[in-house]
């Protein structure tokens, strides 16, 4: 029996375990999953360079949304740690100003009512319409952002903003890489996971239909065998 990939999972902004719940388990015979701790630091280079120093000698990495911006900075400093990559429900670019601003709003509400509180504003952009009305699908989304905390989120927004301009490193990227979205992600739509793909030499891209930002727990079924594939190149 081969030996299992060591898979590391980088949470979202405002996720947790929770994110990924669907994947170890339904991975669990081909993959042992880490989730990364993105909590604790304020830039992607502190973050990147925490979840190196816990991760193994070589592992495969995977990230959705602010954890595709992690994932970006850790195969930076690690390129050659890194054996796949995936990166889900993300983008490539640094924020433009309007969504700085809205990021900025979205602070100053988790101070006045809490973390649970920015999450709902998200919720609409977060999940696919149809998916509004389920309230075990929107419990739990609402639940990782209350378990992050405010001051986790406001670390993790200043990470965000920070971010660079992430293009000129994708042409560096030579593992198997998986780019994989929503077909109605309202926060990174399909067009931002094209231009990543378009820029890894031999990316995969899947575009998963029904299926809005968090991708992982609407659709977790696709995303499986989407991942198995990637797992197996």
């Amino acid at each position: 029996m081969a030996a299992k990939v060591t898979l590391v999972l980088v949470p979202g902004l405002l996720c947790t375990r929770a994110l990924w719940e669907s994947q170890i388990a339904g991975l669990a015979d081909i993959a042992a999953c880490r989730i990364a701790d993105h909590t604790r630091h304020d830039t992607m280079e502190g973050i990147a360079r925490s979840i190196l120093e816990t991760a193994p000698p070589t592992f495969a990495l995977a990230g959705l949304s602010m954890g595709g911006y992690i994932s970006y900075e850790i195969v930076r400093q690690a390129p050659d740690r890194v054996t796949r990559l995936a990166l889900l429900d993300t983008g490539v670019r640094a924020d433009a100003p309007d969504r700085r601003a809205r990021r900025l709003e979205l602070i100053a509400l988790a101070e006045r009512e809490g973390a649970g509180a920015a999450q709902d504003a998200l919720m609409p952009a977060l999940i696919h319409k149809d998916r509004l009305a389920d309230e075990r699908l929107v419990d739990t989304v609402r639940q990782m952002a209350v378990d992050t905390g405010v001051e986790a989120f406001k670390r993790q927004q200043a990470a965000i903003m920070g971010r660079p301009d992430n293009r000129p490193l994708l042409a560096s990227i030579r593992c198997p890489t998986l780019v994989l979205v929503g077909r109605e992600d309202e926060l990174t739509p399909p067009e931002m996971a094209r231009e990543i793909a378009a820029g890894i030499a031999g990316a995969c891209l899947e575009i998963v239909p029904d299926c809005g930002h968090l991708s992982t727990m609407e659709r977790p079924e696709a995303v499986n065998r989407a991942m198995r594939t990637w797992l197996g190149t």
